[in-house]
């Protein structure tokens, strides 16, 4: 367990070295040296995990098993490539007068912060843990998006504090009568420990348990993005640095998403029905087709790709919905290339607003003619969210219409109607800011593109062929979550 250990002990010592040790001009390079070590030990990690199989600390409060543990090494992933985009841009935004030093120490610290309750929210074996690291990711965006200080910021801000506090104590109420389950059984000690929960599902109240499941999907719900809760996120993508919202769509949808289908799976077991699965169905259907019908109405380009996370996050709740192995792989594989797609395109999308100096839609023009690798980067990213072949969100997409074919057969023209709808609200708005006119007097700027390069490169990858690590990882994982495999 001494990776775990170190997955969690360095981004705490990340806080507490920003925290104390005030600005310093390289202090971008470090937070990237912090993210890449915290890498370093999530694959030491998974290695682990692939040679032993599932890990249970001796005290029961850390479980790593094939769901969580491809979830780690993609946050760490994503976390180092957007710090590495993070440096300069952050550096940028000082200069320019947005950002002051102590304003810059905030943010480092509390990306570290913000990273350590993910990997919490990821390896804990306590619902309680788990709802109390979700939490402390609230508190550390509230302060990201409110970093730069002008009014939208802090109304973005308070909304999302508000909103997101009170989806949180639904999930907190849920959480509660999970244990008040576990306690009729007798074992008020390990009440909130999932894999006790999960080991003696068969016993727990199936009625409890349902209503358990309803204030959960509200709660985490609402960090999902998932209609009608979902008015936060445009507002906090588009107010707080663009580097937050790589990992906010990245990485924090995902972790609430992962929390949904912990508490699904506990259900399933304890009961008979299917319930869990038609709610997860219907709140991911109704986000997929809303978000997709909002995209064309954006003006904004960060609240454009905000909602296009909320149509990702539907989808994925739908698929994990329906249940079953191919529904399940399809998910999964959709959780990792959003992640990848969705927080490049952010990182073209932070430098896009940089050189044309406004977020403004109708405002960037000629991205391909002024500075092309941001242009082509912002097309290709495009490309690939919006679901073509050959990159991989086409194939798990591909995957989940199979599913629904074959389970739900009169909902798949919604899926469709659903893509073509997004496709051509994404593409109203690229094609004018690709391929405009250059406007007069603007100039290149300074950008370091080559994690948009790895990620879509992956994601062309996964498109074409999965590897077999990672075939192993994802067919694990779809058995553990379809319960076709023991904890």
């Amino acid at each position: 367990m001494i990776a775990v250990y170190l997955v969690l002990l360095i981004p705490l010592v990340g806080i507490l070295y920003f925290a104390l040790s005030g600005h310093r001009e390289d202090s971008g390079k470090i937070n990237v040296r912090f993210n890449g070590i915290t890498l370093l030990a999530t694959i030491w990690l998974a290695i682990n995990v692939l040679n032993q199989g599932t890990i249970i600390s001796t005290d029961k409060v850390f479980l790593i098993d094939p769901f969580n543990v491809y979830l780690i090494v993609l946050t760490a992933f994503v976390g180092f490539t957007t710090s590495i985009f993070s440096s300069p841009y952050m550096a940028h935004e000082k200069a320019i007068g947005k950002l002051s030093d102590g304003r810059l120490k905030l943010y480092h610290s509390m990306f570290q912060g913000f990273m350590l309750a993910m990997y919490l929210v990821l390896t804990t074996n306590n619902m309680g843990i788990m709802w109390v690291a979700m939490e402390g990711a609230t508190l550390a965006t509230v302060l990201l998006v409110s970093l730069y200080r002008t009014p939208e910021s802090i109304e973005a801000a308070w909304k999302y504090f508000i909103l997101c506090g009170v989806g949180i104590a639904q999930a907190l109420f849920g959480t509660i009568l999970l244990y008040y389950a576990a306690v009729q059984i007798g074992d008020g000690e390990n009440a909130l420990l999932w894999s006790v929960l999960y080991e003696n599902a068969d016993q727990l109240n199936p009625e409890i348990l349902n209503i358990a499941f309803v204030f959960l999907l509200i709660g985490y719900g609402t960090k999902i993005g998932l209609v009608p809760l979902h008015n936060w996120l445009p507002d906090a993508h588009s107010e707080g640095p663009t580097p937050m919202s790589a990992v906010l769509s990245g990485l924090l949808l995902n972790d609430a998403l992962y929390a949904v289908v912990r508490s699904k799976m506990l259900v399933d077991r304890a009961t008979d029905s299917n319930m869990a699965g038609y709610l997860m169905m219907g709140f991911g259907l109704l986000s997929f087709l809303v978000a997709a019908i909002l995209l064309h109405r954006q003006k904004d380009i960060k609240r454009l790709f905000s909602y296009s996370s909320i149509e990702h996050m539907g989808l994925m709740t739908f698929a994990f919905g329906i249940g079953g192995p191919l529904a399940t792989f399809a998910a999964l594989l959709h959780m990792t290339v959003h992640s990848l797609t969705k927080s490049a395109i952010f990182v073209t999308v932070g430098y896009a607003a940089q050189l044309a100096g406004t977020q403004r839609i109708d405002q960037i023009r000629g991205l391909i003619k002024t500075q092309p690798k941001i242009g082509w980067g912002l097309l290709i990213g495009t490309i690939s969210i919006a679901g073509f072949p050959p990159f991989g969100v086409f194939t798990s997409e591909f995957l989940m219409l199979l599913a629904t074919m074959h389970s739900y057969p009169w909902l798949a023209p919604l899926l469709l109607l659903g893509i073509g709808i997004a496709f051509a609200g994404l593409f109203r708005h690229i094609q004018p800011m690709v391929y405009g006119d250059k406007p007069e007097g603007q100039n290149p700027i300074k950008a370091n593109l080559w994690p948009v390069t790895i990620h879509l490169a992956l994601v062309l990858w996964l498109g074409l062929a999965i590897p077999g690590f990672l075939a192993h990882w994802f067919s694990q994982a779809t058995l553990f979550i379809s319960g076709s495999t023991p904890l």
